[in-house]
């Protein structure tokens, strides 16, 4: 086990999560698997209402071992720290040590949408980068997930029949592929395989 875990652990620099309907329990359960000291930031999206302030971060940093908080310009990327798109923003990687926040237009009528984020982080991390998009009912990640396998990262994929809602992870699946197609409980498994 030790020898996998070391392998993970120098993949990656960094960790990206989409998610839509179903997404805060999926993203409690991710989240709960991951080590605390986990080496690498990991940022998430998740189709928020845009007209109201959002509790996800705090709702997700109960039962995690990393401090969770929402994102705000200019953050720098730290080690161990998990980064929520706030309500109405898209939430982009800027280089390879900050985040920025992005007014663009909606993508598929959603703002923060996973694909900017998936996107500007293969830009910065390239095969560096792990992609995980679960449960959701759109076909936002689909083109996320083709940038990161593009850009030689690694996406896994929710398995469709294992999420609250398939549509967004079969989508991925259709257009994209994936380097793993993985139950709720799999990809818990794989993360508990990280570490300092």
């Amino acid at each position: 086990m030790s020898g996998a875990r070391s392998r993970l652990a120098d993949r990656f620099d960094a960790m990206v999560i989409g998610a839509s309907a179903g997404g805060v329990a999926a993203l409690r359960t991710v989240l709960g698997s991951l080590p605390a000291g986990l080496p690498v930031p990991v940022l998430i999206v998740l189709h928020l209402p845009r007209d109201r302030p959002s509790l996800v971060a705090g709702l997700l940093d109960e039962g995690c071992a990393l401090p969770v908080r929402e994102a705000q310009d200019k953050d720098p990327l730290r080690p161990g720290t998990v980064y929520v798109a706030p309500p109405d923003y898209h939430l982009l990687v800027e280089g390879r040590d900050a985040v920025a926040l992005s007014v663009d237009p909606p993508v598929l009528f959603s703002r923060p949408a996973i694909d900017p984020l998936f996107e500007s982080a293969a830009e910065a991390f390239g095969p560096r980068l792990l992609a995980l998009l679960l449960t959701g009912a759109s076909s936002d990640g689909s083109g996320g997930v083709a940038a990161v396998r593009r850009r030689g990262g690694t996406a896994w994929i929710q398995q469709p029949d294992d999420a609250a809602s398939p549509l967004m992870p079969a989508s991925a699946l259709a257009h994209a592929g994936a380097d793993a197609v993985l139950s709720l409980q799999d990809i818990c498994d794989r993360l508990a395989e990280f570490h300092p």
